[in-house]
């Protein structure tokens, strides 16, 4: 089945548009991601070019002031993740994305996302791109490092039409992953991702606030609040 999907993809990669690109990244990921966001990295490694023809389309699209903050929002996350499958599968076989170290760089800082004859880091895109001109929290859930700790990596692309929808889908399931976060009514002992980005969440209110809006169990206001360890192994199928 993943050997018809590779051929029919790249039989219609020149017939592509622009436009269609996330069709061609979220074919590959509804065939290498499983629904609970398990990454096939060793398929994928053994199918670069499938990657590869959505990475050249990026690499030759200009993102433009015009586009809507959702459709620039999408397109950026959908960006992020191809490049981290892509670092992965380029250092595979390996234990987590930490261990990545390419000239004293680590993965975060090394500069290979191309996108509009560019080339910028994966902390460039999160911190300067999506965290400054968009200001909301749900992009941390949306971003993906491919780790154990993290949200699920989502199987499919975002697009302007349902990237709101995805990220709150997102955010809910994340906040009550048991595995992810323990929540109960007088304590919560939630990701470290709710330390690291501690302010993003907390920037109109408190960060019990933040998860109530999600949590399936009503947190007091007064409850403590705790970080879990962050388990960075891949998130490997």
């Amino acid at each position: 089945m993943k050997k018809l999907f590779i051929a029919l993809v790249l039989m219609s990669a020149f017939n592509l548009k622009a436009q269609s690109q996330d069709e061609v990244f979220n074919a590959l990921l509804e065939t290498y991601v499983t629904e609970k966001g398990a990454l096939d990295y060793k398929g994928l490694r053994k199918n670069k070019a499938v990657l590869d023809i959505y990475l050249n389309q990026l690499e030759n699209t200009i993102p433009l002031k015009k586009w809507s903050s959702k459709k620039a929002k999408a397109f950026w996350m959908n960006a992020y993740n191809a490049y981290t499958i892509k670092l992965i599968i380029d250092s595979y076989p390996l234990k987590k994305i930490t261990d990545i170290k390419r000239q004293g760089k680590n993965a975060w800082k090394i500069p290979l996302a191309k996108v509009g004859k560019k080339t910028y880091s994966l902390d460039y895109i999160e911190h300067k791109i999506l965290r400054r001109w968009h200001d909301d929290p749900r992009i941390h859930v949306g971003i993906n490092a491919g780790s154990v700790s993290g949200p699920r990596f989502p199987n499919y692309a975002f697009t302007e039409k349902n990237v709101d929808q995805k990220l709150e889908s997102l955010m809910k399931e994340f906040i009550n992953d048991p595995t992810k976060n323990k929540i109960k009514s007088t304590q919560v002992a939630v990701s470290k991702v709710f330390e690291w980005y501690q302010e993003d969440f907390t920037s109109t209110n408190t960060l019990v606030y933040y998860i109530n809006k999600y949590s399936t169990t009503k947190v007091n206001d007064n409850a403590t609040v705790s970080y879990l360890d962050y388990n960075w192994d891949l998130n490997e199928k």
